[in-house]
C-alpha cells in the first residue's frame, strides 16, 4: 500500500509533501517500507528537507542546565522544548537527555553549545567534543586532539567554534589556544598562539600555521561565540579594546570587526553576540562582577547593519533586568534569553521591554545554555564512513 502511494506521485512531489511532516513522524515512516526508507535516507531528500521554507515559528529550543549532586559532582541535562502561544512550554518534544561525555565537575559552567550548523550542534567543554543532532538525538564523540605541550609550558584554551566549509562540503571545528611558559620557566615574552582545525571528513585534527601576529584574547562567556555568514565569531579583547574576532571556515583566515564607539573596557559592561533579524548583533549588559554604575543599568542591543562595516553599528533596543549573569541567545527575533546570577532563566522582550522569569527552568548558577534550532535530518557519519565527503547541504 505504501509503495502504491509512492507510485501515484512524482518523486519530487512526494519529497515536497514529506518535508511538511515532523521529523519524528518521518522516522516512523522509514519503517513502513524499504522504498520509503530509501527515499527519506537519501542525500537528495535530506538536502531538500534542510532547505525547505521555514520561519521563526519552526524554531525549537535545546536547553542545557546542570545540577549539583555532591561537593564537586554535577549532572548536566538537556531538555528539548517548544512553544505554545509565544511562551516556552515545559512539555518537552523529547524526554530529557543527560549530556554525554562532558565533564561532571564544577567546570560544567564552561560547557558550550556550538551551532547550530545545518541542524548539527557541537557540545564541548574544550577538552571533549560531541557532534549532536538534537532532532534525531544521534550523537558521536569526536576524535580528541593528541597534542602534548612541551615540558615547561602549558596550553591555555582560549576559544572554540563550529562551522561548515561549503567549498569542500566539510564540517570543521576550530580550536584556538595559547602556549605559555609554566613556572618556574614562566616568561611573559613567550606567548605563542596555536590554532587547530578538526575536519569531519578525515576525523582528525591539523595545525593551522598562518598566525604571524598577536591575536586578541577570546572570552569564554555563555554568549560569546557564534557561526554566521561562513565564519566563526568570538568576543575578544586586546588590552582595553574589545573586538569581534572572526575565523573564515573556508579560507581559515582571521579578521576583526570593531565594536561600536564607547564599547570598551571602561564602560562597565560585558558583551555577548547573537543573530537578530539576520544581522550580527552585540548585547551589552552590566558586568555581573562589579557594582552597577549609575546610568549603566540597561542591557543594550546593537545591530551591525552592514556586515563587516565597522561604522554601521546601530543601537536598536534596550531594557533593564536586575542581577543578570549573561545573555544566552535570541529566540523568534524578539525574545532575548538570559540567565540570572542565581541560575534562573529569564527573557527580555525587545518589542515592549517586558522581562519574564521561568521558575521551572533553572539550574546551577552560570550553567544555563540554549541553542535554538530547526528540525534537520543531517546525518552524523560513523567513523567507517568518514573516508567519503559529507552530503552536499
Amino acid at each position: 500500500m505504501a509503495d502504491e502511494i509512492m507510485k501515484m506521485y512524482p518523486e519530487d512531489v512526494m519529497m515536497y509533501i514529506l518535508t511538511r511532516i515532523q521529523v519524528k513522524s518521518l522516522l516512523r515512516l522509514k519503517c513502513v517500507s524499504k522504498t520509503w526508507c530509501a527515499l527519506i535516507n537519501s542525500s537528495t531528500f535530506i538536502h531538500f528537507h534542510l532547505n525547505r521554507t521555514t520561519t521563526t515559528k519552526d524554531e525549537l529550543i535545546l536547553f542545557k542546565r546542570s545540577f549539583r549532586e555532591g561537593p564537586d559532582e554535577y549532572k548536566s541535562i538537556m531538555s528539548f522544548l517548544f512553544d505554545v502561544d509565544e511562551q516556552i512550554d515545559h512539555k518537552a518534544v523529547f524526554p530529557d537527555l543527560v549530556v554525554p561525555y562532558l565533564t561532571t565537575t564544577s567546570s560544567c559552567m564552561f560547557h558550550r553549545l556550538l551551532g547550530p550548523c545545518n541542524g548539527l550542534i557541537v557540545l564541548t567543554d574544550s577538552r571533549f567534543m560531541v557532534l549532536f543532532n538534537p532532532t534525531t538525538r544521534n550523537y558521536r564523540l569526536l576524535e580528541a586532539d593528541t597534542y602534548n605541550c612541551p615540558f615547561g609550558f602549558y596550553q591555555d584554551n582560549s576559544g572554540v567554534g563550529f562551522g561548515f566549509d561549503w567549498i569542500v562540503n566539510n564540517y570543521k571545528i576550530v580550536s584556538v589556544s595559547e602556549i605559555i611558559g609554566d613556572p618556574p620557566f614562566y616568561d611573559f615574552h613567550f606567548r605563542k598562539w596555536k590554532v587547530d582545525v578538526y575536519d569531519l571528513i578525515t576525523d582528525s585534527w591539523r595545525n593551522v600555521n598562518n598566525i604571524n601576529q598577536q591575536m586578541p584574547k577570546m572570552h569564554w562567556y555563555a554568549c560569546s561565540e557564534l557561526y554566521f555568514k561562513g565564519a566563526v565569531h568570538w568576543i575578544a579583547s586586546d588590552d582595553a579594546i574589545f573586538v569581534v574576532l572572526c575565523f573564515d571556515v573556508c579560507t581559515e583566515i582571521f579578521r576583526s570587526i570593531l565594536m561600536p564607539d564607547g564599547c570598551d573596557y571602561f564602560d562597565g559592561k560585558c558583551y555577548g553576540i547573537v543573530i537578530l533579524h539576520d544581522f550580527l548583533t552585540l548585547v551589552c549588559y552590566p558586568d555581573p562582577g562589579n557594582d552597577i554604575r549609575p546610568g549603566k543599568e540597561s542591557t543594550d542591543v546593537w545591530l551591525l547593519k552592514e556586515y563587516g562595516i565597522n561604522k554601521s553599528w546601530v543601537k536598536k533596543y534596550y531594557f533593564t533586568a536586575h542581577l543578570i549573569e549573561s545573555p544566552i541567545t535570541i529566540w523568534r527575533d524578539h525574545v532575548l534569553f538570559l540567565q540570572t546570577q542565581s541560575g534562573v532563566l529569564i527573557s527580555g522582550d525587545l518589542h515592549n521591554q517586558q522581562v519574564k522569569e521561568y521558575d521551572h527552568l533553572q539550574g546551577f548558577p552560570r550553567s544555563l545554555r540554549i541553542a535554538v534550532y530547526k528540525e534537520s535530518l543531517t546525518p552524523i557519519p560513523k567513523r567507517s564512513q568518514l573516508c567519503q565527503p559529507t552530503s552536499n547541504v
